[in-house]
Order: C-alpha cells, then structure tokens, then sequence
C-alpha cells in the first residue's frame, strides 16, 4: 500500500463523498454471496469497510468468484498462486478485471486496482461485484448460487420487426417531439412595421 500523508481541502472533501457512497449492509450481501458462490471453505471475514478490503485484496477471492461462475475446464483463470507478493496480488485483481468484463460487466462499472489496493474507492469494488451478480442471475445458465434476491436481473433486449408497409406509414406521422400548431391563430398580430405606417 502507498503511505500518503492525510488529504486536505478539497480533495478531502472528495474523498469523503467517496467515503459516504459506501454501503454496510451491501457489504454484508456481498459477503454472502462470495461464500455461497465460492463453496463454503471460504471464512467471512468481520463487518467492516477495512475488514472487506483486506479480505479481497490479494485477489484470490476474486479470481475463485470468477472462476465459479463458469463451467469446470472453462475458467478464465488457470493459476491463482497464493503469494504474498504485491504486484502478484495486484495481478490477479488485474486479471479478474479482466476477466469480469469478458463475462458481461460492463466497463463503467468496473473498478481500478487501485480502488481496492488502497482502499481509495471502495464502493466502486461493491458497484462491480454487484454488476457481476446481475450478469451472473441474468445469464441464468445453472452456475450462479446464492439467493435470487440479493441482484436484480439486468434487462433483455426487445427487438421489433415491422413491415415495409408500416415504415411507410411511420414516415407520415409527425412526432409530439416536433409540436403542433392546434390554437395557434394570428389573431391580434399586426404586421411588421403597420404601427409607422398609421402616422
């Protein structure tokens, strides 16, 4: 971890609204599903944003969640060494990033290593592991395992064909974008310059 020295002004300011977007009982779901997702030898650790954070941080957790969400020999990831090594651990916060985008969670909602190593913005960590858990309920393919409840499914696109015929009569609507002119009269207008030519 870096040692940074106490932030002041407005980056204080910053940080603590960071700070605040932070959700306890978020925290605890998540820990919830990690176990039941993982299989039970992993130990929950105690509530706690510093708690949490040590308990991901070295990345194994991570890299085992994301691997249980893929079928046996599929994995995305082969190797999670067990090191205490920094930027290995590092790496495979990395290459569950990676991983997770591949599976489905979208770029926005993915946090920086940094976020998590340094405990700077952790609920963008809870942001990803939630997006994660929706990808994962919405897929629906038999390897999420938790309760149903704890995500909501991400929504399903709704193609719609229509017809040649259809596209044509389409064309002659106007849209309620565009206005309309129902009420509108000239009623009480007087032409550009009629008030000069009166005197």
């Amino acid at each position: 971890m870096a040692n940074r020295g106490p932030s002041y002004g407005l980056s204080r300011e910053v940080q603590e609204k960071i700070e605040q977007k932070y959700d306890p009982e978020l925290e605890s779901r998540l820990m919830d599903w990690i176990v039941a997702q993982c299989g039970g030898n992993i130990e929950k650790p105690q509530p706690g944003k510093q708690n949490f954070q040590n308990w991901l941080m070295d990345g194994t957790i991570l890299c085992r969640l994301i691997n249980s969400l893929y079928p046996r020999g599929k994995e995305p990831i082969k190797k999670i060494p067990e090191t205490p090594m920094a930027f290995k651990q590092m790496e495979k916060v990395s290459q569950f990033l990676q991983a997770a985008e591949a599976y489905g969670v979208i770029t926005t909602d993915i946090f920086q290593t940094v976020d998590l190593w340094e405990g700077k913005d952790m609920a963008a960590v809870q942001r990803t592991l939630m997006a994660l858990g929706s990808v994962a309920l919405t897929k629906d393919d038999g390897h999420y395992r938790g309760n149903r409840d704890w995500f909501h499914r991400k929504s399903q696109g709704n193609r719609r064909e229509f017809s040649e015929e259809q596209l044509r009569q389409g064309q002659n609507l106007i849209g309620l974008q565009m206005g309309g002119n129902h009420g509108a009269s000239q009623a009480g207008m007087t032409g550009y310059g009629m008030h000069r030519q009166i005197m």
